[in-house]
């Protein structure tokens, strides 16, 4: 994968209502990314505003931070005027926690339209209220959602300039029900300069923060990777309306990492990625609106339904792999067993019309980790090999088990591409046709495109990448893509968009069901 290197803002009254230090207030100075909690006769400030996540038909989970220590209060309504709203006394916000807490709210309509309000309450002083609105899932309109990856990569950070991030007002325009985002929510292993000259003679100007100026080894300085995003206006407008379903990559962490590397990068004073791990883990916790225990083991990987047409399966390649290698070995891990096994079992148990599996990398593009491989394609001929081993047991389980309509998404590699895997073209033939489509990146440089293995069959049936690496966002190969799904027809339909929400390619794909 790449490796790191160097719509029109908010009104002012809709930053007070979203809540927070935004990009505007950052640019003029005196705002760092994460305020430190601090205890005091003034009432709680929340900071980053409110996020959504995870969302079911019957509602979602609600996140927010507080700058001191205080009770994270919920208001709920179906009326933004928060008229009989249903009050929700949440956790206490405490600096354990970095200030974050989330509450999960139930109980709401299928393809409802949810208003939400949130304050801290620290004895008898509260905050100003932050303000937010999401459509639960279902009811007898389409499911449509965007997915996309890649976050202020490469030394591309928030510009004030282009308006920051512009992409999220893109895809916010779009009007989806949630947002699936694949990976590297932000790059911690990727310090951000103030100022980058372009090779046409412009001038890239980033907004930097402390946390973004250095790679992150502390606890802190991955909490700062999170409050770093969060300082963009489009992004957190985004986020205080279109629920996120998120998962992790190699950023998070650092470039290409895998469980028990010790590292050479003399930019690190800690070279265990173990223990960067844990720290990044916690702090993707901390500032991310999942809930723990709502994962399979704790960490990253879930399922998520959105009533009878779709389940979406959240898959984790980073801490159940082998060492990256050549890919030469019979068989090495990228899912881990136990995970396989549950993917496998989910999806043959499914009985949604179609099976998305958001997977943090694709799985015929040859990703390469210097002479090792990243990903899981070992860019050899012949039957399957190292991870690719693992990934064909799956999909031959899954072509015994009767299972269709499984569809794969990802980002991971910086352009967008649509990609069709059959045994027709395969070395490997024991597994059903399948569309795997990437889109991508969100914000950061632009690559590829890479080359594909032919060990399971993959055809580039649309491929859309800069001219030159490390392309950036200036130069307008940022992209996202969106699903929807017809309730009467079942259809399921897939475009690819640019920067501006613009479609690139669509293809509608019509259900073949089984399992």
């Amino acid at each position: 994968m790449p490796p790191a290197s160097p719509r029109s803002p908010l009104s002012r009254r809709s930053l007070l209502r979203y809540g927070a230090v935004g990009l505007g207030a950052a640019a003029a100075g005196g705002i760092g990314s994460a305020p430190a909690l601090a205890y005091g006769r003034n009432r709680p400030v929340l900071t980053h505003g409110v996020q959504f996540g995870d969302p079911r038909p019957d509602g979602a989970v609600v996140w927010t931070r507080a700058d001191r220590a205080a009770r994270m209060v919920v208001e709920v309504s179906d009326r933004p005027d928060f008229a009989d709203a249903r009050v929700i006394r949440g956790p206490r916000l405490t600096p354990a926690g970095d200030g974050t807490g989330r509450v999960r709210i139930t109980g709401l309509r299928p393809g409802s339209d949810v208003h939400v309000r949130v304050r801290a309450e620290s004895g008898r002083a509260a905050s100003e209220a932050v303000e937010g609105s999401f459509r639960t899932p279902g009811g007898d309109r389409p499911i449509r959602f965007v997915w996309s990856g890649d976050v202020a990569g490469q030394g591309w950070g928030i510009n004030p300039d282009i308006g920051g991030m512009p992409i999220f007002a893109a895809m916010a325009d779009r009007d989806p029900d949630f947002f699936l985002h694949s990976g590297d929510v932000v790059y911690a292993d990727g310090p951000i300069q103030e100022h980058v000259e372009l090779p046409d003679g412009r001038t890239w100007r980033n907004l930097v923060t402390p946390e973004k100026s250095k790679v992150a080894e502390t606890l802190d300085e991955f909490r700062g990777q999170y409050a770093y995003n969060l300082l963009d206006d489009a992004l957190r407008a985004f986020a205080a309306r279109v629920p996120q379903v998120v998962q992790w990559d190699d950023h998070e962490v650092t470039n290409n990492w895998y469980p028990g590397e010790i590292l050479e990068d003399d930019r690190y004073t800690e070279r265990s990625v173990d223990v960067l791990a844990r720290r990044a883990h916690r702090a993707f916790h901390e500032w991310q609106p999942i809930v723990p225990r709502e994962a399979v083991d704790g960490r990253i990987h879930r399922k998520l339904s959105f009533g009878p047409d779709l389940d979406v399966f959240v898959i984790d390649m980073r801490p159940y792999r082998d060492a990256n290698s050549p890919g030469t070995a019979p068989a090495e891990d990228i899912l881990g067993p136990r995970q396989a096994d549950w993917l496998v079992d989910g999806l043959t148990r499914s009985r949604a019309t179609w099976k998305v599996v958001a997977s943090d990398m694709p799985l015929g593009v040859v990703v390469r980790d210097g002479d090792a491989i990243e990903a899981v394609a070992n860019g050899l001929p012949g039957r399957a090999r190292g991870r690719e081993s693992e990934i064909a047991r799956v999909l031959r389980r899954l072509n015994r088990n009767g299972v269709r309509d499984v569809v794969w998404l990802t980002a991971d590699v910086h352009y967008t591409a649509a990609h069709h895997y059959s045994p027709d073209r395969a070395v490997e033939q024991d597994f059903h046709p399948f569309w795997e489509f990437v889109s991508g990146p969100l914000h950061a440089g632009a690559f590829g495109p890479s080359e594909l293995d032919p060990t399971f069959g993959p055809e580039a049936v649309f491929v859309n990448a800069p001219p030159s690496p490390n392309t950036s966002p200036m130069g307008g190969f940022q992209h996202f893509g969106e699903v929807e799904i017809d309730p009467a027809s079942k259809e399921l339909t897939v475009h690819l968009r640019d920067l501006a929400g613009d479609a690139l390619w669509s293809r509608t794909l019509t259900p073949e069901g089984g399992s």
